[in-house]
């Protein structure tokens, strides 16, 4: 019944909603006229005056309606009414005053209570305002108790849980019923006609709404406080979403009722140090900058963060077109291209090619490299040996080598933790990049530099989009071994940092990121089941809804990442950046390995190419048997046609 009388009142014809406001208004005015006659003399029925100046009621109520028409008052949504609809009201209510108080008065009316208007006036805007916010409320409480909208709590009762409750309440989807607060002040008191809990009542509004779902609407907060709020919710294996970001909602990229999933992030609660102007600037600011890769993860959020400093002319090299593409495109719309003269140049080709290198620093005269190019799957890398080595090693040589030739400023190389004693190929061949720029760094103008960091959150083939999906199939989740951790950083913290540590190189630096405490992916598997509303099925309990299961360790994984060889390490001017002491390679020990994996490669022998990088990489230990598809284990007959690295 409830439910058949609320849809009927939203699907009631827009006129017809008009004409009933104006029939309870034409009710109304008069009502308010008498009521002012009645609480001026103490009289139920002052007949005297009524009779005497009966011709105001229907006057009164002309005047009235057009008054209150020309405000727009019948052109509101009775439902969404707002602050411009009830000033409408104050307006007409004050106008009808003073038009009964001219009528009564300047017509030299005798006998007239000259209170009669202002008691009038507060009546009328008490009659007409208060019957739309009955009406309101009606709709409101018919929605919160009778709709098949699911309800939700929102957990942030200040301005943006506002909204974004009002936002709810109007909206086809959600209907909040309450919110949670951290705040005991506000605990008891009343948003948008709901109550606001303490956190830790959440299980008993759960039991008596059949809450599924809560809403953050915290967007100032920082990483730490958000953790802090997800630690809470965790165990009560509910679907958590958030608001946008103030800096998000103010700029006009978002909206405070666009809800998103839980970002990782968040559960790391780490809070990115605000980068130094001076580190950032000094590479790029009026200079022109190469970046390689610049379609992969880091290398975009390279570039992104690059024409934000004003350099001059940013060279995007990229050997994928749809990802050259991309950026190119999302670029020309940054305000920075388009309004203060940022160049760019999107360039195809690949890192090996060393005439298509050369010619990029001849005609660009670029003082900057952020060399990003690099295969970083470990997996494929294990079954494609000579292409990991040619692109992560070759190419990097190439790049630097042109660099140096061509006079360039810093060549910063983007590394990874798992070049540290590494048991795969990927790991190995970019620690062997690595050497490949430590030797170029000693008497070179050009100064050289790596940084070395851990898992960045959102880039491709990441776990978080893997788990999410897996999720919104209804699992298993997917996780190599129990035991597993990572180092997690967001893309654009990394790229930050990469570039401030590439402004404080002095020649042949390795930087290494503070990434914080490792993670224990099978934790965070769990964490994301219990976030999006479900719970984990384990032994103990069967009856769970997503089960994560264990697929074993993938060819060249490690069950844990280091980000220094050695124990030397000294602090630098950036708390969140170290510098690594690392030894160098001999040159004629590195040549003689370069040379033995071009040979190698010439006789498409990639078991005789892992144990060079064995020989060359201090610490690669390989944890798998040789899985390249092309060449098979040990098979050393020659290929006619094959090039060398060379």
């Amino acid at each position: 019944m409830r439910r058949k009388l609320q849809r009927r009142m939203v699907s009631l014809r827009r006129s017809h909603k008009k004409w009933i406001m104006v029939a309870a208004d034409v009710v109304m005015i008069p009502v308010a006229l008498w009521a002012a006659w009645a609480l001026r003399l103490g009289q139920w029925w002052p007949q005297f005056y009524i009779e005497r100046f009966w011709w105001l009621f229907p006057l009164i109520v002309l005047i009235g309606i057009f008054v209150f028409a020309r405000l727009g008052l019948y052109r509101a949504i009775v439902r969404f009414m707002g602050g411009q609809a009830f000033l409408a009201i104050v307006k007409g209510s004050v106008v009808l005053a003073l038009i009964l108080w001219s009528l009564a008065f300047v017509a030299r009316y005798t006998g007239f209570p000259r209170s009669i208007p202002i008691i009038f006036g507060l009546v009328l805007f008490t009659l007409v305002g208060g019957s739309r916010i009955l009406v309101r409320s009606f709709y409101q409480w018919l929605s919160r108790h009778y709709t098949n909208k699911e309800p939700v709590v929102i957990f942030g009762a200040g301005s943006a849980g506002a909204q974004l409750g009002s936002a709810l309440q109007n909206g086809r989807e959600f209907i909040p019923v309450a919110f949670l607060d951290s705040n005991p002040a506000l605990w008891r008191l009343s948003v948008q006609g709901m109550v606001v809990y303490n956190p830790n009542e959440l299980e008993t509004l759960i039991s008596q709404f059949g809450i599924k779902r809560v809403l953050l609407a915290v967007p100032n907060a920082t990483k730490k406080q958000r953790k802090a709020i997800l630690d809470q919710l965790e165990p009560f294996s509910i679907h958590v979403q958030t608001t946008p970001s103030m800096p998000d909602i103010v700029s006009g990229k978002a909206s405070v009722d666009q809800l998103q999933e839980v970002e990782l992030e968040d559960l790391l609660g780490r809070d990115p140090v605000p980068a130094n102007a001076a580190l950032f600037n000094a590479c790029i600011h009026e200079k022109v900058v190469l970046v390689t890769g610049a379609g992969g993860s880091i290398g975009s959020e390279l570039c992104r963060q690059v024409v934000k400093a004003g350099p001059t002319t940013l060279v995007l090299f990229e050997q994928s077109e749809f990802g050259l593409y991309q950026i190119e495109s999302e670029l020309k719309r940054n305000e920075h291209v388009l309004f203060h003269g940022v160049q760019l140049v999107p360039l195809l080709g690949s890192v090996c090619n060393a005439h298509r290198i050369k010619e990029v620093f001849e005609r660009y005269k670029v003082n900057t490299v952020y060399h990003a190019a690099a295969y970083k799957h470990v997996p494929l890398v294990e079954h494609n040996v000579f292409e990991g080595i040619r692109n992560n090693v070759i190419g990097t040589k190439v790049v630097a080598e042109a660099a140096k030739e061509a006079g360039a400023g810093h060549f910063v190389l983007i590394s990874t933790d798992k070049a540290v004693r590494p048991t795969n190929v990927m790991g190995a061949t970019k620690r062997l990049a690595e050497m490949v720029v430590q030797h170029l760094a000693v008497e070179s103008d050009t100064l050289f530099s790596m940084v070395r960091f851990g898992n960045v959150l959102g880039s491709s083939g990441s776990v978080v989009p893997l788990f999410r999906e897996q999720i919104r199939r209804g699992g298993p989740v997917t996780v190599t071994h129990p035991d597993i951790t990572r180092f997690f950083m967001t893309i654009p913290e990394a790229a930050s940092l990469v570039v401030q540590a590439g402004a404080m190189g002095q020649g042949g630096d390795v930087f290494v990121l503070d990434m914080g405490k490792p993670v224990k992916i099978v934790d965070l598997a769990r964490r994301m089941i219990e976030l999006s509303g479900f719970e984990v099925k384990t032994e103990e309990q069967p009856e769970g809804d997503i089960e994560i299961e264990f697929s074993g360790l993938r060819p060249g994984e490690k069950l844990y990442e280091e980000l220094l060889i050695g124990e030397a390490v000294s602090g630098t001017d950036h708390p969140k950046i170290m510098r690594a002491n690392e030894e160098l390679l001999p040159k004629a020990e590195l040549h003689a390995f370069l040379e033995a994996l071009s040979a190698a490669e010439g006789q498409q022998d990639a078991l005789s190419a892992r144990d060079i990088l064995e020989k060359a990489v201090k610490g690669f230990k390989p944890n798998s048997p040789l899985v390249d598809l092309l060449s098979g284990v040990g098979e050393k007959a020659p290929v006619e046609g094959k090039t060398s690295f060379h």
